[in-house]
C-alpha cells in the first residue's frame, strides 16, 4: 500500500510539472530576416533570454518580405502567443501586420526599426539618429572637414536607414563634406558591392564611404579593394561579429556598434513586465559605441 502511495505520488508530481511546462507562456519574435548576421544575433539574444525566464519563444522569419511579415502575424493567432515581439521589414507596411495584432489583443513590441503606424507598447532601439552622427564626426575626425564622401543607405521606408541618414546628414552640414553620391543598397553586401563599384565610376574622389550596416560596408570593402583605392575610409554600422573583426584587421576604420543581443533580450525582459502588468517606457534606448583602430 505505501509503495503504491508513492507511485501515485510520484504520478501526480510528474503530471504537475507536464502541466506546467505545456502551461509555459509563449512569445513570438517575427524577425525582418534570419539572413543577416545582425538579426540572427538579436535572435539569439532573445533566445537566451526568454529560456532564462521561462518564456517559450516561436521565431519567424519575414525574409525582408512585408506580405510574409503579415502571414507570420496571422499565423500566431493560432499558436498561442502571449506578446508579439516585431523586428519591421518596413516602418510603413508592417503597420497591417501590428493592426492585427492589436485587434488580436496582442501586445506588440518593436525592435530596431520603428513602426509608422498601429499601437505600440514600447520600441527597443539604438539612438540611429546619434549612430549616423557618431560616423559623421569619426570621418572628420580621421580624414578632416570638408571631406568627399559617399553614403550607401539601407532600405528605404525603414526607420533605420531613415534616422542614420538623418544623423550623417547632420555631420555632413556639420562638417562642410561634399556628399559624392547617397543611395540604396538594402543593408545587403552583393548589393553594397555593386552599388560602390557603380559609384566609383563617377566619383573616383572619394575620401570616405559611411554604410549604414556593416555589409554594406564589407561589400564596399570588397569593390574598393578591388580598384586599388586602399586609402578610401570606410565607416559601417551594427558592430557585428564580421564588421568588428574587419575594424581589427584594419579593412575597415570603424563601426558604429549597437548591441543586437541586448536588444533582443530587453525586448524579451519588456514582455515579461508587460505580462506581469507592469508600466514600461514607450522607447527603450540600448547605448552605441565606436569601434575603430
Amino acid at each position: 500500500m505505501k509503495k503504491l502511495t508513492s507511485l501515485l505520488s510520484a504520478a501526480l508530481v510528474s503530471a504537475t510539472l507536464t502541466a506546467g511546462a505545456y502551461a509555459q507562456d509563449t512569445l513570438a519574435l517575427v524577425i525582418s530576416t534570419l539572413n543577416n548576421p545582425f538579426f540572427v544575433t538579436m535572435k539569439e539574444g532573445a533566445e537566451q533570454k526568454a529560456a532564462e525566464l521561462g518564456y517559450k519563444l516561436i521565431v519567424l522569419d519575414s525574409q525582408n518580405d512585408p506580405a510574409k511579415e503579415l502571414a507570420n502575424v496571422e499565423d500566431l493567432s493560432v499558436r498561442g502567443a502571449r506578446v508579439l515581439l516585431i523586428n519591421p521589414t518596413d516602418s510603413d507596411a508592417v503597420a497591417n501586420a501590428i493592426r492585427l495584432a492589436n485587434r488580436a489583443g496582442l501586445p506588440v513590441l518593436t525592435l530596431d526599426r520603428a513602426a509608422s503606424r498601429g499601437e505600440v507598447v514600447s520600441h527597443i532601439a539604438s539612438d540611429n539618429v546619434a549612430g549616423g552622427k557618431m560616423a559623421g564626426d569619426f570621418i572628420a575626425e580621421r580624414v578632416g572637414a570638408s571631406a568627399r564622401v559617399i553614403q550607401l543607405e539601407g532600405i528605404a521606408g525603414t526607420s533605420a536607414a531613415r534616422e542614420r541618414g538623418e544623423g550623417f546628414a547632420q555631420a555632413v552640414s556639420e562638417h562642410g563634406f561634399t556628399l559624392l553620391a547617397s543611395q540604396p543598397a538594402d543593408f545587403d553586401r552583393t548589393k553594397g558591392l555593386n552599388v560602390m563599384e557603380n559609384l566609383l565610376t563617377g566619383n573616383p574622389e572619394v575620401q570616405a564611404v559611411f554604410a549604414q550596416n556593416d555589409e554594406m560596408a564589407l561589400g564596399a570593402m570588397r569593390a574598393l579593394q578591388a580598384a586599388n583605392k586602399k586609402d578610401v575610409l570606410i565607416v559601417g554600422f551594427d558592430g557585428t561579429e564580421n564588421g568588428i573583426k574587419a575594424v581589427e584587421g584594419g579593412r575597415l576604420a570603424a563601426t558604429i556598434a549597437q548591441q543586437p543581443g541586448e536588444i533582443g533580450a530587453i525586448a524579451v525582459e519588456t514582455a515579461d513586465r508587460v505580462l506581469k502588468g507592469e508600466t514600461v517606457a514607450s522607447h527603450i534606448p540600448v547605448p552605441l559605441q565606436v569601434i575603430g583602430k
